[in-house]
């Protein structure tokens, strides 16, 4: 059997989370001796079928993860334990391990002191006690290499997706509205602080009457930080959180989708919008070329004019709109769940022939 780390199960879901659950959700399909080990505080009770998960322990979170899963797994012999997320039991050997991105240390205002100092402290012990690591760029490999010792040849690159679900195939349920998109968090990195500014500079200079929606977290979440006199204006809308059903008609009514990220391990988001043919701007740093290529107007997210003067031209020019939802549909392509699993099954597959 192979056991999958689906502590996730218990987590809100953002961008880790989604890659677990996809990932898992395939490889089901592609062998039958999947099983996934969770803690009792599930969140999510629409799970889909052909999931096998057993709940294991009688806590949670990290507790849970380096105390009772390893203890559980060695109590039946220590089969391979698949991690899909950015964390794993340190002192488990048997393991293939994930890291998505190196954030907490490149961008560390995103973050709690007390969650950089235990990410510091867990994450050179997890790599220590892996077989393998997967990570999700070519970009983030090179920056794990930077901050961590670890073999290369032992990294493996396995990109996000976008599920069926978010389709192009749709009528626009109302053409009238018009408006910027972005899924944002009140996370330095996310760089929501400098995409306002750029929002008030474009209506400022050009008199625009586009909109901003903003999904992410929630409206307090956003309230509370500097920029919260921005939580007052009529053509600014806070969504907070919003289902799968919600998000997508919001990609597929936006007159573009703007993602001004200074860092990125991946970033699903701008995928996303592509498949719902929502033309992108988004920022030149981190992953982003090497995810999106040639398919989106680039701008560099700490130049605050250049930022605006994309989303000028986004909005102001409809047949730019047309050849990026071309480019965009044409870029999704590339990208598969089916052929990420195939790939984490082709590391799982060596991991167990070199303990045979």
């Amino acid at each position: 059997m192979i056991y999958i780390n689906a502590r996730f199960l218990t987590q809100d879901v953002t961008g880790v989370q989604r890659f677990a659950e996809q990932i898992c959700m395939e490889l089901v399909g592609l062998r039958d001796d999947v099983v996934l080990l969770a803690p009792k505080d599930i969140k999510r009770s629409s799970l889909p079928s052909g999931l096998n998960i057993q709940t294991i322990g009688k806590k949670s979170g990290h507790y849970w993860e380096q105390i009772e899963l390893p203890r559980y797994l060695k109590s039946i012999g220590s089969p391979l334990l698949v991690n899909l997320c950015s964390t794993a039991p340190v002192f488990y050997k048997n393991q293939i391990v994930t890291h998505h991105d190196v954030t907490y240390k490149r961008y560390k205002k995103s973050f709690s002191l007390k969650f950089r100092m235990l990410y510091s402290m867990l994450v050179p012990m997890m790599l220590r006690s892996s077989k393998a690591l997967i990570t999700v760029s070519e970009f983030s490999k090179s920056e794990i290499l930077k901050c961590f010792r670890y073999d290369p040849k032992k990294i493996h690159i396995v990109y996000n997706a976008v599920g069926d679900e978010f389709s192009h195939d749709f009528e626009r349920s109302d053409k009238s509205e018009k408006y910027l998109l972005a899924v944002s968090s009140p996370n330095f990195h996310k760089n929501f602080h400098g995409m306002l500014e750029a929002y008030n500079l474009l209506r400022r200079n050009h008199n625009s009457d586009i909109k901003l929606k903003v999904i992410g977290k929630s409206s307090a979440s956003f309230a509370t930080q500097d920029f919260s006199t921005n939580a007052k204006d009529e053509n600014i809308t806070f969504l907070g959180r919003v289902d799968d059903s919600e998000l997508i008609s919001l990609y597929q009514n936006a007159t573009a989708f703007v993602f001004p990220s200074f860092y990125e391990g991946f970033g699903i988001p701008p995928l996303e919008a592509q498949a719902c043919g929502c033309p992108v701007i988004s920022s030149n740093k981190a992953s982003m070329p090497e995810v999106l290529n040639d398919s989106v107007i680039y701008f560099d997210p700490y130049n605050i004019p250049e930022m605006s003067d994309a989303m000028l031209k986004i909005t102001s020019d409809s047949a730019l709109r047309n050849m990026l939802v071309n480019a965009g549909l044409e870029n999704v392509k590339k990208y598969s769940w089916k052929n990420s699993a195939e790939k984490v099954n082709s590391i799982i597959e060596t991991a167990t022939a070199s303990r045979a």
